[in-house]
């Protein structure tokens, strides 16, 4: 039998090996980042190419431009810059480098001279001019070389060396990530660019196969800020570095076109990633480099040869994260989204916290029902009461002892009777009242203190029961703005959905009717509740958001939509914006017809119409109590209190117990109001009636009269009190009528005028709701030979099935879910 030969399992990297990968690479970044910035080997390298930088032949104001930089925002870190720049000057020439160690040495003087004036920013830039001047114009001293062309260069050299202090504190803090904002601006990427090339100036001279490492580097820069940004920050990227450059070598002054139409082409090519940005840089090097020679296209080539070898080798993840900061790129959009995204569920969970908190105090204000006192409440009570009575005649009676020592319990048995009925107004009854008197020296005077110790006793009570009904209203009102923003919470939790499927039959069917859709944007589906956003171009707008687009869109999401909102371009071919909503299932008319006592001109009726929001319409009528000014202000602050708080989002019966909380606590006149209130989902026709004292309404539904009524108080009598709500479902073209008690108590010598109503409403042939209103009115009048004994106001609407102006567009393909 053969041995049987062990397998050997491959070994596979799992997950582990992986992660342990990334934390590596992720510590080895780490790692370098720490010594480039917080050890300052970035700063040193920089301040080495700059100490080499010259511009025209001569002129150097990179150095101490970059110094005065990092003494005012790393001044850790200026020694080892200031040793940067010197042996960056030193691999230049040893003149420079005296140049430079001498504007540096007066530099420091200087900034150490004025480093407590205030505005340094301001002043450096001052410092810089003088400490640049007075070492040239010593250098030149020296040299005898101080003409009028010397004397320009000095003032030139000063002048760059102030600007350039301004450029690098715009740019030298984007070298460091912590630094980095959400967004830069277009002149801090301006500035950056700026640097980039000013630090390039420094490798002027360093070349690899005859070809230069700055017009390599330029080039690869040029790459790569086209690819990120486009071709507007490529061709500016290209503008700046090639004039830098050009002033470093003249000679160099066509390659300012080269990476300018490289970057342009570049960011024209991006769409073809980076093989099309490459090709970008090759035919601009081929275009511009046939007004030259041979001798120089072939460096030139091999310039960009290299350059792109660079670029092809770039990881992505570099261009992500420089992306971020570029403004119109991908990257940086979804940054600003993920911010404002974050802003939003700091901002919902703050609302979701405030709703606790107030649910919370709701919780703590709310009480049960108000019920019966038990046993021990009660016995508390009659104790208090007693006490009080025994303290004003029992206390210097010469027979307490006995009374309430000896015999207690027949002594507060026999009081307890008599408070029981005192307390129900009632005198005590025979049989207690005799033995009491029989029982006690002073019971005349015992019984007459007790009666004038109840009415303490009951407005004590009274008073309890006041607070517990305000306990209860203040728990509703908060349990409602719990709610409210609660919903708020919810609906700025939304996001931009995306549908996929809907958006291609959108754009698709649009393709066929001919309409060029440049952007579409779908930030809701659900039923009731489409919002939809279009920007397209017309050569000549006709409507088509209506007559077209909408029936569009009600076609394929089997829903009405219409036209929310539409700018249309004044020129034509323009940008138009076009937004597309959910349109009502139903739409009501309104009429309303009205008379104040007597023909007078004040009525003591108000009545409102509000359009509330998520598709509900709201109908009011009020009645102030009595006629006249007083009534009419009574019944208007009773709506526009209803009106305010309705559009908050609170829920009507709390709304309706916080009007009747104020109404009965604002004034201690006798004034009160009556509120007819119907609320009509404009969905679902769905129906809810609050009416607090208010007189019935009517539903007229072809031949047939529905009456709806409720039994509730006038508002502000009672501060507790419960909403009934008559809820119903109303059908397309059904008539709402309601009345105030001028209309419905009205009708002279009419036995049943509920009766005599609906006999009225039902032989009228109209259903226009503005002719009802006037005809009942006229007929409640004349019923009184023309005379008006009390206000009257009636409201009359119609619920009408909302039918789209312009049909549905079938579209083919399969419909939306």
């Amino acid at each position: 039998m053969m041995n049987s030969i062990p397998r050997v399992e491959p070994k596979v990297l799992g997950t582990e090996n992986i992660s342990q990968l990334q934390k590596l690479r992720h510590k080895g970044s780490a790692a370098i980042k720490s010594m480039l910035l917080n050890k300052g080997w970035l700063y040193f390298f920089v301040g080495f190419l700059l100490g080499r930088a010259v511009i025209l032949s001569v002129v150097s104001p990179f150095a101490v431009a970059f110094l005065a930089t990092m003494w005012f925002i790393h001044r850790e870190k200026t020694v080892k810059s200031m040793f940067a720049v010197i042996a960056g000057a030193l691999s230049y020439s040893v003149v420079h480098s005296l140049f430079i160690t001498l504007a540096m040495i007066v530099f420091i003087l200087l900034a150490g001279l004025f480093k407590k004036v205030k505005n340094q920013q301001l002043v450096l830039p001052i410092i810089v001019f003088s400490s640049t001047a007075a070492a040239r114009i010593c250098i030149y001293s020296f040299t005898n070389q101080l003409s009028s062309y010397e004397w320009m260069l000095v003032v030139v050299e000063g002048v760059l060396g102030t600007v350039l202090v301004l450029i690098f504190m715009q740019s030298i803090p984007l070298l460091s990530p912590k630094r980095y904002r959400p967004a830069l601006k277009n002149e801090e990427v301006v500035c950056m660019i700026i640097l980039i090339a000013s630090i390039l100036t420094g490798t002027i001279g360093w070349t690899i196969y005859d070809a230069s490492m700055e017009q390599i580097f330029s080039r690869y820069f040029v790459l790569i800020l086209a690819y990120v940004g486009g071709a507007a920050i490529g061709s500016t990227v290209g503008v700046v570095a090639g004039l830098i450059l050009s002033l470093a070598n003249v000679a160099n002054l066509y390659q300012m076109s080269l990476l300018a139409f490289s970057g342009l082409l570049g960011g024209l090519l991006k769409e073809g990633k980076k093989p099309g940005v490459a090709v970008g840089l090759f035919v601009g090097t081929f275009l511009i480099g046939i007004y030259g020679d041979s001798a120089t296209l072939i460096p030139s080539i091999i310039e960009s040869s290299f350059a792109i070898g660079f670029f092809l080798i770039t990881p992505g993840s570099w261009f992500k994260r420089i992306s971020r900061y570029i403004p119109g790129t991908e990257e940086y959009t979804n940054e600003q989204e993920q911010y404002l995204q974050k802003v939003r569920n700091v901002t919902a969970k703050r609302v979701e916290q405030f709703s606790d908190v107030f649910e919370a105090l709701s919780k703590s204000f709310a009480t049960t029902e108000i019920a019966s006192p038990d046993n021990d409440e009660l016995k508390r009570e009659t104790d208090f009461f007693l006490s009080q009575v025994t303290e004003k005649t029992c206390q210097t009676c010469f027979m307490k002892e006995r009374c309430w020592q000896k015999q207690f319990d027949t002594t507060y048995s026999l009081m307890e009777e008599m408070k029981d009925d005192i307390a129900d107004g009632n005198e005590p009854n025979r049989r207690v009242s005799r033995e009491f008197e029989n029982y006690c020296v002073k019971s005349k005077k015992v019984v007459d203190a007790m009666k004038e110790e109840i009415s303490y006793f009951n407005a004590n009570q009274k008073l309890k029961q006041q607070v517990m009904e305000s306990k209860r209203l203040v728990a509703d009102q908060l349990q409602g703005v719990s709610e409210v923003m609660e919903d708020f919470a919810k609906e700025i939790l939304k996001e931009r959905q995306m549908h996929e499927q809907q958006e291609l039959q959108i754009v698709h069917a649009l393709k066929q009717l001919g309409i060029q859709l440049e952007k579409l944007d779908v930030y809701g589906l659900e039923k009731g509740n489409v919002d939809i956003e279009m920007t397209m171009t017309f050569y000549d707008y006709h409507g088509e958001g209506s007559k077209l687009i909408a029936p569009v869109l009600s076609e394929i999401l089997n829903e009405m939509v219409i036209v929310k909102q539409e700018e249309i371009s004044p020129f034509p071919n323009g940008y138009s914006y076009l937004a597309f909503g959910s349109a009502k299932e139903f739409v009501v008319e309104t009429g309303a017809a009205n008379a104040a006592k007597g023909g007078g001109l004040i009525s003591g009726d108000s009545y409102t119409t509000i359009e509330l929001g998520a598709g509900k319409f709201a109908m009011a009528i009020s009645d102030g109590m009595g006629n006249g000014k007083r009534a009419r202000e009574e019944s208007m602050e009773t709506l526009r209190l209803l009106q305010q708080i309705l559009q908050t989002g609170i829920p009507e019966k709390v709304a309706i117990k916080s009007i009747n909380s104020i109404l009965s606590l604002r004034s201690t006149d006798e004034i009160f109001a009556t509120l007819d209130l119907a609320v009509i989902d404009l969905h679902n026709a769905f129906v809810r009636f609050l009416k607090i004292g208010s007189t019935p309404s009517f539903i007229k539904r072809g031949d047939q009269l529905i009456k709806v009524e409720a039994s509730n108080l006038p508002m502000g009598i009672v501060q507790e009190f419960d909403v009934d709500i008559v809820s119903d479902q109303l059908m397309s073209g059904d008539l709402l009528i309601m009345m105030s008690d001028g209309i419905f108590d009205g009708p002279k010598d009419v036995e049943n005028t509920d009766v005599w109503l609906k006999r009225k409403i039902r032989e009228m042939k109209t259903e226009d709701p503005q002719e009802m209103a006037d005809l009942l009115l006229e007929e409640v009048i004349r019923t009184r030979s023309g005379e008006i004994v009390d206000d009257m106001t009636v409201l009359v609407t119609k619920v009408v099935k909302n039918s789209p102006k312009w049909a549905n567009v079938p579209v083919y393909g399969e419909k939306a879910q």
